[in-house]
């Protein structure tokens, strides 16, 4: 993998550890030479990560659009900045750039990036890892959820096993690098087959 595209807050949320993490994710990308692809902004989680990556020699590609920049959130010290006019350019924009996806806490907006990706993925659009960074069980009750989507016949098992999580990031980082895309569809059968 050389980039790696990640979603985030663009809060620091309420715990340090989140901050700390997202930091961290950014350091290790880029002692790894892993390019880090996000959101282009310099608040919350998402400054946290590139500063993080920044501050240890790596390269960052900020993605934002226009009418964000206006809002002068824009990080000044990338080492590039595509501007979009639309968020859903910028979605497109960044899964071009990117050879899999890390998803850190974060609130709707997070959220629609990580659906819109992994459900991307489970129609054969693209064949990239998908990891959560289940930092501090973040994400604990939106994996259940998918449990319960799959127990009620909306989603098959294969379809969770394309989610990647772990709250360590060089383990994270491992499960990208040897996934495999399954072969299976999307559509359920009344008799799930």
């Amino acid at each position: 993998m050389k980039s790696i595209t990640v979603f985030c807050g663009s809060s620091f949320g309420s715990e340090d550890i989140y901050q700390e993490q997202a930091s961290l994710l950014g350091q290790t990308l880029a002692k790894q030479n892993i390019q880090l692809v996000y959101g282009g902004a310099n608040v919350g989680l998402m400054g946290a990560i590139a500063d993080g990556a920044l501050h240890s020699g790596g390269k960052v590609v900020g993605v934002l659009p226009y009418f964000l920049q206006s809002k002068e959130i824009a990080h000044k010290q990338l080492t590039e900045l595509i501007l979009v006019e639309t968020m859903h350019e910028r979605k497109t924009k960044m899964n071009e750039l990117c050879d899999g996806v890390i998803v850190l806490p974060g609130g709707y907006g997070t959220l629609e990036e990580f659906f819109e990706m992994i459900t991307w993925a489970q129609l054969g659009l693209h064949q990239k890892p998908i990891g959560i960074l289940n930092i501090d069980g973040f994400y604990d009750d939106l994996i259940n959820l998918v449990q319960h989507m799959i127990d009620k016949g909306f989603l098959k098992q294969i379809n969770r096993d394309m989610l990647l999580i772990s709250n360590n990031i060089d383990e994270l980082l491992e499960m990208m690098r040897k996934y495999k895309a399954p072969k299976v569809g999307k559509w359920i059968s009344k008799n799930r087959t």
